[in-house]
């Protein structure tokens, strides 16, 4: 095969790469803005790119992996396109070379990565494999495309030195630094979304709905079937009952909790008896719940049973969100001894009965075709992800139709 045709096979793989990159961090931005963002391809529990991208490996160093696929994606489609122009010089050659050593070290990520979605977290991220298999056709092109590799320590120095030595070379070099730099810059860190959501959260809930948008979402409310599973439909003289299907490691939860968490605050204190808020645990993790993307959900779970017994689980709950990151259990345990006074051991001795009331509730959740988090129902109707106004108009409404104050 001509290095023309082994040129095309590397721009197409390349374009594939980064656009399922891109994608993943559209997806992952989402994500971190968005506290109910779902993505299109949540196909379910197990298939699903949300429930990996929200994993502890989806970052490294605070940076995206999905970035680092973008920005390598890139780096091989310029090689391939500008690289490998002249297909029959010398040029192009070395440049396949170039290319074959970086999708080795690409092929090195893929093995490593594979390994924790699918034997580790037990998930299939689609956007995920997507990237795979790219990845692992451009190490396969780029070899049958490469000459011998001697030569390439020598003349790095001399290609390098080429760039500056060529206008266009040296612009499209400097755009991709440029754009790599400032992904990874100023792609928002998972650590400081929380003080942001709050701010955005005051800000959106103080912006009011038009009479066209009422109108709307008040007949989508009224059209809304709700499911006929008791524990989620108001009961005991409650009016409106919002309930939320909850992992405490789960950082979209952390954000739903910062802006929806003074709306709820607020009709609690108005309308007492009439509204009731409601966290039920549906754990990312097998031990107790479904899929493997948070290790120690189940762990948080059980502690926040306990501190609601002891009159702590506000406190405990706003601990737990505010430090997803230090997760470990013997961290749990000693934040849940330092607000109740229980020991590690009560836990301990405690944890296997709580652990089957919880995944009992997380069966009630997946029955109800939860399969991710946070999802939330009001009044039995799951509602999609909404913007803090709108969780707060559809209460308002709620309990006005239901004859209470609101």
């Amino acid at each position: 095969m001509s290095l023309a045709k082994y040129r095309a096979g590397l721009v197409f793989f390349s374009v594939v790469a980064l656009t399922a990159s891109v994608w993943a961090l559209q997806v992952h931005y989402s994500l971190t803005v968005n506290p109910s963002y779902t993505s299109v391809c949540d196909v379910n529990a197990t298939v699903s790119c949300t429930q990996v991208l929200e994993s502890s490996y989806a970052r490294v160093f605070g940076i995206p992996v999905a970035a680092g696929g973008a920005i390598w994606a890139g780096l091989v489609l310029l090689l391939s396109l500008y690289g490998m122009r002249q297909p029959e010089s010398e040029g192009a050659t070395r440049a396949a070379g170039y290319l074959f050593v970086l999708s080795t070290f690409g092929l090195a990520a893929v093995f490593y990565f594979a390994y924790t979605s699918f034997f580790v977290l037990r998930l299939a991220c689609p956007l995920c494999m997507t990237m795979y298999v790219s990845v692992v056709a451009t190490f396969l092109v780029s070899a049958a495309a490469a000459g011998s590799l001697k030569e390439l320590p020598s003349r790095l120095a001399a290609d390098l030195a080429g760039l500056r030595r060529s206008p266009t070379a040296a612009t499209l070099a400097a755009v991709w630094f440029a754009a790599s730099l400032a992904l990874i810059v100023f792609f928002p860190h998972q650590q400081t979304v929380s003080a942001e959501t709050q701010d955005a959260a005051a800000v959106v809930d103080s912006e009011k709905l038009d009479a066209d948008q009422l109108k709307e979402w008040h007949d989508w409310l009224d059209k809304a079937m709700p499911v006929s599973e008791p524990s989620v439909l108001p009961s005991d003289g409650v009016k409106v009952l919002v309930v939320k299907f909850n992992d405490f490691q789960c950082p979209a939860c952390r954000q739903a909790y910062y802006a929806y968490n003074g709306i709820f605050e607020k009709y609690e204190k108005q309308n007492p008896g009439a509204f009731k808020f409601e966290n039920k645990d549906y754990p990312l993790e097998g031990e107790c719940g479904f899929g493997s993307a948070h290790p120690f959900a189940c762990e948080a779970a059980v502690a926040m049973r306990i501190a609601r017994e002891k009159g702590k689980g506000s406190e405990l709950e706003e601990v737990l969100f505010r430090t997803q990151d230090q997760f470990s259990r013997d961290y749990i345990k000693g934040e849940l001894t330092r607000l109740t006074g229980v020991s590690g051991d009560e836990y301990e001795t405690r944890y296997p009965k709580l652990i089957t009331e919880i995944h009992a509730e997380a069966l009630i959740g997946n029955k109800l075709g939860v399969n991710g988090t946070p999802t939330f129902f009001i009044n039995g109707i799951k509602v999609p992800g909404l913007r803090p106004n709108y969780f707060d108009e559809a209460i308002r409404y709620l309990l006005q139709k239901a004859g209470a104050t609101a």
